[in-house]
Order: structure tokens, then C-alpha cells, then sequence
């Protein structure tokens, strides 16, 4: 069995998809009408803009899902058994999964980045990735540092990686004790807001609003959700879990470990980057994992 996983935030780099653009007409297609649903160009940012002006979130989430369901329009579904996605990642799934429309997606996908980068400015917050460390002890971490302020487990991204995210003294506070508490590494992530936190609720019930604006359907091939980690293909199962999960933990290795009993034994990183292979690889050695991100890789596929 084979899985589509696609990449998140942090998975973007200047000139992303500006070959898979000039080398391949329905994706040129798929991008300009981008820029029409925008009603600025996106394809400008990624292809040309500098990193400060791409890294903020709200062009970074539209532009990797773009890149991201480019490429997955390109390859098609013959063969896809299951889709999952890393937090923004998860609505190119079910858009791929046909979940909802590109066109309700890509507004989305906007309206997400707008409201997520807004709550980090109207409740200023930290992100920091803790290494080396177990879950228990972890939760211990948790506890002393949220005695001065918010603080909790954002990404389960593999074993012994764990990305939390709070309150900015909170978070200050983790990466102070763990090495203490006998973390390999604890390094604060130059982000713009404490996603998946608590600090995200001021965008929680304006996203609520957004997707309650779109139809979604149920998916075509069952999305491993964030919030959950279990395959899910009804609709309502979707919107409820696409609103929770803005708040809560991303269980990234809870998901590949349940498409791995599933059955899934290749994982394709659909997008930019290779970050979900590197996470994949640290959850399972024994599954096939390749990605897919640039126009050669593409024309590889095609080949088959």
C-alpha cells in the first residue's frame, strides 16, 4: 500500500515550483488560477520573493500547499491507498483526497495563514523543538515550566522529537530545564506565533466560520488527521477535526505508525523539502519513503 504525505510550514525555500511552472502546463494552469483565487500572485513570492517576505505565514502556508497539490495533480490518485499531511499539510490531503474543491482550499489555506499570523501578533508566543527526550519525562518538563505560563506538546514529529509551544516565558523556561532533565537538544524555532497552543484560540472560531462557509465531502481515500491519528473519510469527522486541530498537538508519529498497521509500506513526501522523510525514516526503517519536489523528480514518476 502507498500513502501521499505532504509537508507543512518550514518546508519552504525561494524559487520553489518555478520549474515545475515552466515545465509543465497543467501546473502553470493550477498556479495562475492560484493567483486569480488570491488576487495577488503568489508564484511571485515563491519564485522571486526574498526568504524574510516568504517565511511569513500567511504566504508561506499558501505557497507550500500550492507547490504541494501541483505536484500531487501531476502524479494523480491510481495507486494512493491513504493521504495524511503535516498540519497545513493536512488540508493538501484532503484536498488531493477530494475533500474539498482546490479552489475552497486554496481560499482556506489563505484565510488560515491571515488568522494564525494574527493571533501570534495578538498573543505573542514561542515554539521550541525538544530532542532526546521521553514522553514522561517530557510531561514533567511540561508541568515545571507552565508553572509561569502556557506551555504544551505542539508536533509529535518522531520518537525523541517533540516540538512544543506556549507562552514566550514558558517556553524560555522547557528549554532551560531539559537539558537538566536530560535532553539531547532544546533550541527555540524562529516562528511567528505558538501554534497548535492554546495562544491560537483568537483564530479557532474565525476559521470555524471559514470552513463552516465551504462544502466538504467526504474523502475518496481515508486522511489521517492531526488531532486524532486515525483515518478518517466523513465529512463531518474533517470539519470538526480541521477546527481542533489549530489548538491541539500535531501526532505526526501516532499517524505514520497507524498507516504503517494499516498496511502502508511507501511513504511519498508529495512537495517541498524532505523534512517528513527524515521523520519517517526516525519512526520506521523497515517502509520505503521517497519524495517528490521538483520538475526532474516529477518527469521520474511519469516515466514509471
Amino acid at each position: 500500500m502507498k500513502a501521499f504525505v505532504f509537508p507543512g510550514q518550514g518546508s519552504q525555500y525561494c524559487g520553489m515550483a518555478k520549474d515545475i511552472y515552466n515545465a509543465f502546463p497543467q501546473a502553470k494552469a493550477v498556479m495562475d488560477k492560484a493567483n486569480d483565487i488570491l488576487g495577488y500572485s503568489i508564484t511571485d513570492i515563491m519564485f522571486d520573493a526574498p526568504e524574510e517576505e516568504l517565511r511569513k505565514t500567511q504566504y508561506t502556508q499558501p505557497a507550500i500547499f500550492l507547490h504541494s497539490i501541483a505536484v500531487a495533480e501531476l502524479l494523480g490518485k491510481e495507486g494512493v491507498d491513504m493521504a495524511a499531511g503535516h498540519s497545513l499539510g493536512e488540508y493538501t490531503a484532503l484536498c488531493f483526497a477530494g475533500a474539498m474543491s482546490f479552489e475552497d482550499a486554496m481560499k482556506i489555506v489563505a484565510r488560515r495563514g491571515e488568522l494564525m499570523q494574527h493571533a501570534g501578533t495578538r498573543n505573542p508566543g514561542s515554539m521550541a523543538a525538544i530532542i532526546g527526550m521521553k514522553d514522561d519525562v517530557l510531561d514533567e518538563l511540561l508541568k515545571e515550566a507552565g508553572e509561569t505560563g502556557i506551555v504544551q506538546a505542539a508536533n509529535f514529529n518522531s520518537p525523541g522529537q517533540i516540538v512544543i509551544s506556549g507562552e514566550i516565558s514558558a517556553v524560555k523556561k522547557a528549554v532551560e530545564l531539559a537539558p537538566l532533565k536530560g535532553a539531547r537538544m532544546a533550541k527555540e524555532l524562529p516562528v511567528s506565533g505558538a501554534f497548535h497552543s492554546p495562544l491560537m484560540k483568537p483564530a479557532e472560531e474565525e476559521l470555524k466560520a471559514a470552513l463552516d462557509a465551504i462544502t466538504i465531502h467526504d474523502a475518496a481515500i481515508p486522511v489521517c488527521m492531526n488531532v486524532t491519528a486515525e483515518p478518517v473519510c466523513k465529512a463531518a469527522d474533517i470539519r470538526n477535526n480541521l477546527v481542533l486541530q489549530l489548538t491541539s498537538p500535531v501526532r505526526w508519529t501516532q499517524s505514520v505508525e497507524t498507516m504503517i498497521a494499516g498496511g502502508v509500506t511507501l511513504f511519498s513526501e508529495i512537495g517541498p523539502q524532505k523534512v517528513l522523510q527524515g521523520l519517517i525514516k526516525r519512526i520506521d526503517r523497515n517502509v520505503t519513503i521517497q519524495g517528490i519536489d521538483n520538475a526532474e523528480q516529477i518527469q521520474q514518476q511519469l516515466s514509471l
